[in-house]
């Protein structure tokens, strides 16, 4: 039997320790650029179809422990009538930035059957292809959401977003709740419709100082983990260069909280406390290193979860381009064989 991803993120027993990867789906197969070739990223994630090919290549190549729904964060975004584009080598760019209250007005609430029907069939197509593996639906966490409708794109320094944060708390509380709503239906559709688990990348929630994520951000995760709840599936919380915030970020109510590269995992794990489960954390750069450089870092990252009840075995980050798809799947490999004589 392969290790149990979902008894995992719940800190059971769960028969080895699970695998995946985070952009396991992505430009290091031949068959994903194959696809690309045909389709932008955005036409894939509205082609059900597609998206169900896309989804399940990494599952049957590698032998993962759970899919995760081929998508992007501004789907939504998209959905509810955000005009942004997605640059190739750039990412999400917004035609008309947010920068006061009225732009609040912009984001309406999302009704996912009429606004984004196709990812609802794609996660019910998946889920019954599928079979027993678990598909882990996800959103942007409404921090990252927010920095790139202020931003108008990806940035390093975050300064409007800051500003806006600090000038002006009210506006910027408004528009996390407002995005907070967004990420709870768009999260809510795709588990009616089959998802087993839910993960919220809110990648760039790193550029705050423990002090701001407290003030500003913390209150509104915990209302949407709370809201989480009650779908009555396990969640995972995820950002990029987050150690700092890690003690904070267990205060969220996620059951298990993914770390990224630049935190020693046992570390990680004593931040933030034994109730929850972590999910990482390979360096992806390591990856694309000879092969017995990547099997002493696994065997490291295991060693440091120490055959502790909920550990996933993860990268720090998504899968490089560049990445040998044999690795990936000998990283599996040996995770499966060594937590299993554990």
């Amino acid at each position: 039997m392969p290790p149990n991803f979902l008894a995992a993120l719940r800190r059971k027993p769960a028969g080895g320790t699970p695998v995946w990867f985070m952009r396991q789906a992505g430009r290091y197969q031949p068959e994903y650029r194959a696809v690309r070739r045909r389709h932008s990223l955005l036409e894939i994630c509205r082609l059900p179809d597609v998206c169900t090919e896309v989804t399940l290549l990494p599952v049957h190549q590698l032998d993962v422990d759970a899919a995760i729904l081929f998508s992007d964060i501004t789907v939504p975004l998209l959905a509810v009538g955000i005009d942004l584009r997605i640059e190739e080598n750039v990412g999400p760019v917004i035609q008309e930035p947010f920068q006061g209250p009225s732009d609040l007005a912009r984001l309406r609430p999302l009704v996912p059957e009429e606004d984004e029907p196709f990812v609802l069939e794609a996660v019910r197509q998946i889920s019954r292809e599928l079979g027993g593996t678990p598909l882990i639906g996800f959103a942007g966490g409404p921090f990252t959401l927010a920095s790139y409708l202020v931003e108008g794109g990806p940035s390093r320094q975050y300064l409007r977003v800051k500003g806006l944060m600090w000038e002006d708390p009210e506006t910027f509380r408004k528009l996390l709740e407002a995005l907070s709503d967004l990420t709870y239906r768009h999260l809510a559709a795709q588990v009616e419709a089959g998802a087993s688990a839910l993960q919220i990348f809110d990648s760039w929630v790193g550029s705050l100082t423990p002090y701001d994520f407290g003030r500003h951000v913390l209150p509104v995760m915990q209302r949407l983990f709370a809201q989480l709840r009650s779908l009555s599936v396990p969640t995972i919380y995820f950002g990029v260069e987050t150690s700092g915030l890690l003690p904070q970020m267990a205060e969220v109510g996620a059951d298990a909280l993914g770390v990224d590269w630049r935190i020693d995992l046992a570390e990680a794990w004593r931040l933030v406390g034994t109730r929850h489960a972590i999910q990482g954390n390979l360096d992806p750069a390591l990856l694309l290193g000879p092969w017995p450089e990547v099997e002493r870092g696994v065997r490291r990252v295991l060693a440091a979860a120490n055959a502790r009840p909920g550990h996933i075995f993860n990268l720090g980050h998504g899968v490089l381009p560049k990445t040998p798809p044999d690795n990936l799947r000998r990283v599996v490999d040996l995770v499966h064989a060594v937590t299993a004589e554990a």
